[in-house]
């Protein structure tokens, strides 16, 4: 019986040991390990939002500023743009994917009933006066080769090479075409929209639009083609 009992105690022993060996290990894995803490530049990992650090947000009084700048060369262009406005009226000499060629200074262009329609056909009698002299006042008569974009879009009027065209355009910028072979030519561009010319000059912003002048008229030909 006392073997017996010594043998239950000597059970019992290992058993409550076998137990406290288990929380004692359960106590280690749950004790929190202290956070290592990253020294800068060594294995950090870089925080997105200061990368934005040195670059804030603009002012919102900076882009206001800064539209409104915009806005007055967009309307200083646009006025120029107006001031500088030609009567284009001549012979259509080339018809080109995005305008018109014209060799603009007939005057006689501008008489009842051809200027009820922007284009006349090329049996009309016109002949573009010699010693025409471009003036500087707004609308008045462009002389000289000119590039005409822009141009009214009807089924009914196509222009075709030798017909007229009497319109009021605006100065765009110029505009270079290959004339004959391989030659080319740079003339004034002039086109017919106003919001496109603005356009065409804004795209040098802070500088005045180029203002139409004259180019040398090739010599006159025939009066018209008849």
């Amino acid at each position: 019986m006392r073997t017996r009992s010594i043998s239950k105690l000597s059970r019992g022993t290992f058993l409550g040991l076998d137990v406290m060996t288990g929380i004692a290990v359960l106590a280690m894995f749950a004790v929190p390990l202290p956070t290592a803490r990253a020294q800068p530049g060594v294995g950090a990992i870089p925080n997105l939002q200061d990368g934005n650090a040195s670059h804030p947000p603009e002012n919102p009084s900076t882009l206001s500023l800064q539209a409104r700048a915009s806005a007055q060369t967009a309307e200083q262009v646009r006025a120029e743009c107006i001031q500088g406005r030609r009567t284009i009226c001549g012979r259509i000499l080339k018809v080109l994917p995005d305008g018109l060629v014209v060799e603009s200074g007939y005057t006689s262009l501008m008489r009842p009933p051809l200027d009820k329609s922007w284009l006349a056909p090329g049996t009309v009698p016109a002949a573009r006066e010699p010693n025409l002299v471009e003036g500087s006042e707004p609308g008045c008569v462009c002389v000289g080769l000119v590039f005409l974009s822009d141009i009214p879009k009807s089924r009914s009027l196509k222009p075709r090479p030798y017909d007229y065209v009497v319109l009021q355009a605006y100065p765009a910028g110029q505009y270079t075409y290959t004339s004959a072979g391989t030659l080319q030519r740079t003339v004034r561009r002039f086109s017919a929209l106003l919001q496109t010319a603005v356009l065409a000059n804004t795209d040098t912003a802070g500088t005045k639009p180029p203002m139409p002048i004259p180019s040398p008229s090739p010599p006159a030909a025939a009066a018209g083609r008849n």
